[in-house]
């Protein structure tokens, strides 16, 4: 992913004719778009291939199993053509390792999780968020997952890793979260869903998301 409005879309509708809509429309605002779930389920992993073809894809599948498990599903996920897969550290080294090897062999990035934007995220990621973090950067994954629901965490977990890593940050908008804070806490990219594809007019929304992360960077700058 190349950074030039650091936004990132996560098209979590059902209907593939509406992603394929949605996606062609705010496409020169977005570096990314975000799958999950709800999504590839509904219409199969080849929306992954045809959504490839508009924007880098990121498959959000939170990827928590045994080591073959991991591999099997990064291998499936990244031969559809995604770019970058989510996953879950809480299930070891060697389980994280298996999709760190994995992406690396296809030149593939690997996200991991280090506290979910939910409220009940806090529970029990945030006691093992810096475990989770160094595993991450040990195992050698592109970057994190942050809440940008608690910009005080994406700031902290940025004090962890530096500048070794990249933090994606999803939360904005329906979650509570503001593009501006988070990048100004130290995101590399903002994750937006429903404040983009359920609005009148996603486009828009999209566009005034990448200009509310374009002021706060220019800010950044000057200041």
């Amino acid at each position: 992913m190349e950074k030039n409005t650091r936004l990132i879309l996560a098209l979590d509708v059902t209907d593939r004719a509406e992603a394929l809509e949605i996606a062609q429309a705010v496409k020169e605002y977005v570096d990314a778009i975000k799958v999950g779930y709800p999504l590839v389920l509904a219409t199969g992993l080849e929306i992954v291939t045809e959504l490839s073809k508009i924007a880098p894809v990121i498959a959000d599948f939170k990827v928590a199993d045994i080591p073959n498990t991991n591999r099997l599903i990064c291998e499936q996920v990244f031969q559809a053509g995604a770019e970058a897969v989510i996953v879950q550290g809480f299930t070891g080294k060697d389980s994280l390792e298996a999709c760190v090897q994995t992406a690396s062999k296809l030149e593939k990035a690997v996200f991991v999780v280090s506290e979910m934007s939910h409220p009940g995220g806090a529970e029990f990621f945030q006691p093992l968020t810096k475990t989770l973090a160094k595993l991450a950067l040990e195992a050698g994954a592109f970057g994190l997952v942050a809440p940008a629901t608690r910009p005080e965490r994406v700031k902290a977990i940025r004090s962890i890793i530096g500048n070794k890593m990249t933090i994606i940050s999803p939360g904005v908008g329906a979650q509570g979260g503001r593009a501006s804070a988070v990048i100004a806490a130290g995101a590399d990219w903002v994750i937006v869903g429903r404040s983009i594809y359920q609005a009148e007019n996603p486009k828009e929304s999209a566009s005034r998301l990448a200009a509310e992360i374009k002021t706060e960077i220019e800010k950044e700058k000057e200041g």
